[in-house]
Order: C-alpha cells, then sequence, then structure tokens
C-alpha cells in the first residue's frame, strides 16, 4: 500500500472515530431543538410550557431558566448556595421523575420569567440576583436523586416542628423509606415558626362539611359545636397530628389542615370565648422531606449541598449522568 493510501486510511479511521465521540452530541441536539451557546461549545435543552397566547397553546423556554424560575419562586434570594443547589437537585429530580411518565412533555410547574423577576428585584438587583439561582442550577450540573436506580420522591417543606415526618407513617406505605424522621431543632428558630389562629366553630363546621359525618342527633347538628367536639387522639413520631375526632367524625391532621388552611398539621387547641377555637400550629408545610430552614442553618454552617441532600435522604444516591435524550 502506497503512502497516500495509508495517510487516506487514517484520515478515514479519524473520521470515523470523531463521528463517534460526537454521535451522542449530534442526537441530543437533533432530538433536543437545542441552541449553541456563544463563544463555546456548550448547548442548552428547550423544554415545552403551557403558553395561551401560542396558537398551539404551548411555547419552549430554556431548561435553565425553567429551573431557575422555578427556584426563584421557592425560595428567598437570601438563601446560601448551597441551599439553592439542594433545592435544584429537588426541583430537577421531580420534574425528571414526571417527564418519565409524560407523553406530551409539557411542563406546568409555575417558574418565573425572566420578565417577572426584573420587576420584583428591579434592574439594579437583577442581574446578580438572577445570576446566583442560575448559578446553583448550572453549578449542580445534570445531578439528580436516585433510588434504586428509579428517581426518588423529593418533597420539601418551609420547616418542620422540630422533626420531619416519616412517609411509612403519613403515606401508609413502604415506598420511601429514605423519607423517614430527621431532628431538625433549628427550625424551632425559624420565621412565623409559631402561628395562632381563631376560628368560630360555625365557619370550622362550614369548613370541614366536606368531610364531617351527618350527626344522629339533628338538634346537635343545628345548634353546632363547641370545644368538647374537638379532641385530638393521635400524632405521628414527629409530633405532626394523626387523628383528630370532630364531633361523631375522626379525620387526619392533613384534611383538617387543608380544610382550615393552616401553615401545619402540628397544632394544639383551646377555647377562645365561648363560640370559637384556638388554633395553635407549629411549622410550615407537610414536614415531609427536607426543611428549607434547616437546610439553610446547615448551608451557614459549612455544609456542602451533598451533606444537606444526604442527611435527609439517606440511603438514596446522587448521579449527574443522566442522559437528556432519555427523558425529553
Amino acid at each position: 500500500m502506497n503512502r497516500y493510501a495509508v495517510e487516506q486510511k487514517f484520515k478515514s479511521i479519524a473520521a470515523f472515530l470523531i463521528i463517534l465521540i460526537l454521535l451522542p452530541y449530534i442526537v441530543s441536539v437533533f432530538v433536543n431543538g437545542t441552541d449553541v451557546r456563544e463563544g463555546g461549545s456548550e448547548f442548552y435543552v428547550k423544554v415545552k410550557v403551557p403558553d395561551t397566547e401560542q396558537a398551539d397553546g404551548v411555547t419552549e423556554i430554556e431548561w435553565t431558566d425553567y429551573l431557575a424560575g422555578i427556584l426563584v419562586e421557592e425560595l428567598s434570594e437570601d438563601c446560601e448556595e448551597e441551599t439553592l443547589k439542594a433545592q435544584a437537585v429537588l426541583i430537577r429530580t421531580q420534574i425528571y421523575r414526571t417527564l418519565a411518565n409524560l407523553e406530551d412533555k409539557i411542563l406546568t410547574e409555575s417558574y418565573m420569567s425572566r420578565e417577572e423577576m426584573e420587576r420584583m428585584w428591579g434592574e439594579e438587583k437583577y442581574e446578580e440576583y438572577y445570576e446566583k439561582y442560575t448559578r446553583a442550577v448550572e453549578s449542580t450540573d445534570d445531578t439528580v436523586i436516585m433510588y434504586n436506580d428509579s428517581y426518588a420522591w423529593t418533597p420539601f417543606h418551609q420547616s418542620s416542628c422540630g422533626k420531619t415526618r416519616s412517609a411509612a407513617e403519613v403515606l401508609g406505605s413502604e415506598e420511601y423509606p429514605y423519607i423517614a424522621v430527621r431532628d431538625c431543632p433549628l427550625d424551632k428558630e425559624a420565621e412565623d415558626e409559631v402561628q395562632s389562629f381563631v376560628f368560630p366553630y360555625a365557619e370550622v363546621q362550614n369548613l370541614c362539611r366536606n368531610f364531617l359525618v351527618a350527626e344522629e342527633d339533628g338538634e346537635k347538628a343545628a345548634r353546632g359545636y363547641s370545644f368538647e367536639d374537638f379532641e385530638i387522639q393521635s400524632c405521628d413520631s414527629a409530633g405532626y397530628v394523626s387523628s383528630l375526632r370532630i364531633g361523631n367524625t375522626l379525620c387526619t391532621g392533613d384534611q383538617f389542615r387543608d380544610a382550615l388552611s393552616l401553615p401545619s398539621s402540628a397544632f394544639s387547641l383551646s377555647e377562645s370565648g365561648d363560640d370559637s377555637i384556638k388554633i395553635t400550629t407549629t411549622g410550615k408545610g407537610h414536614g415531609m422531606g427536607m426543611s428549607i430552614w434547616t437546610a439553610d442553618q446547615m448551608a451557614k454552617e459549612g455544609k456542602t449541598y451533598e451533606e444537606i441532600l444526604a442527611f435527609f435522604f439517606e440511603g438514596t444516591e446522587l448521579r449527574n449522568d443522566i442522559q437528556e435524550t432519555e427523558i425529553f
């Protein structure tokens, strides 16, 4: 074989290897409709979101902007960067978990657009804060939380009552063993950790009407409730109300919380005059998964987002080798 033929053969082999290396990138770009960033070879994914102003009711936005927009709605710009990173991983995992079983691939999670961010923060602060949120998204790359080779369920809440809740106790299922009771004493110092509300008995009766059983005594039903008709019968191991009696009805603390729009189902009851009940709550949110307040305090103490997530979701695994083509 002459020298020219040998050179051509080597060139052909080199070209084949280059194509082989770049093929996943090319396929991903083709499938996802991605765009090349200015000044480099990195590319970003676009996702579909509802848009009533479009003829087909759908528009596309950058993946990073979408995640950052959700992050802005959920966490304050005052949060530590490691807290934002931890939350970014939770959001990304939730979205991947949803997309894996979503045929139309249209994401409906509420998010804040860049225009809305600028109006909220003003021109002076917009660039600084926007960069902070996008940095949290980009610095965690494609990291998600996995459990048994599946996307984990990653709930979160503002603050617990001092302990996070066990999913097994709340849901009656062993599907999420990594969502367990975690001591969060720092939550006791959270903003609006303890709140009190006063409701007339008649209002409670009206708000809970969807699950209250019909009273056998018509006269009593007409007369309404008194404090003796309310009894906390049990709490879970984290201190949240599991069972509450209202008259002849047994309901969960979560049902009661939702009906009255209370911040937490960790509550106590006391009398407030002749016709009202006082409800004192502790914590904000359902209490499962990551407490944002404790996560932020951990970050202030120097914990990384990996350490924060390992604390709240023990037994899970962080991975960043997910391929977009598997999801979008």
